[in-house]
């Protein structure tokens, strides 16, 4: 009866020593994950960050561009003319495809083509 005793108290001792172990590891692994997830919201906070910066210098840009200005349907329609010109429409065919009058679609067109032509003319300068 003893020796059964000891027996059951010495596989008891064995159990507790290896599940001694395994918390070890379970505590480690609980402090990685929450060094993981600190990890994660700090650069979470510097990407929001960042993006309330890009949403302010786009802001700044608009409004210095004089877009707020604009209507909403001015804006679609500016898109379209734009996305139209960029996939190499004539003046005339986007006129016809958005029902506007060809010297609207110039008058919209107009900041975007001078930029462009600005551009090649520096680049030929130099």
């Amino acid at each position: 009866m003893m020796e059964w005793a000891l027996v059951i108290l010495f596989g008891a001792a064995v159990l507790l020593f290896i599940l001694s172990f395994s918390k070890k590891d379970s505590i480690k692994m609980d402090q990685q994950l929450e060094q993981l997830a600190s990890n994660l919201g700090n650069e979470m906070n510097v990407l929001q960050e960042k993006i309330r910066n890009i949403e302010i210098d786009a802001e700044i840009t608009v409004h210095e561009a004089g877009v707020l200005a604009m209507s909403s349907e001015e804006r679609i329609l500016l898109r379209e003319v734009l996305d139209l010109h960029k996939r190499g429409y004539s003046f005339e065919s986007i006129a016809l495809k958005t029902k506007q009058p060809e010297n609207e679609i110039e008058r919209l067109l107009s900041p975007y083509i001078k930029n462009k032509n600005e551009r090649r003319n520096v680049a030929n300068d130099i």
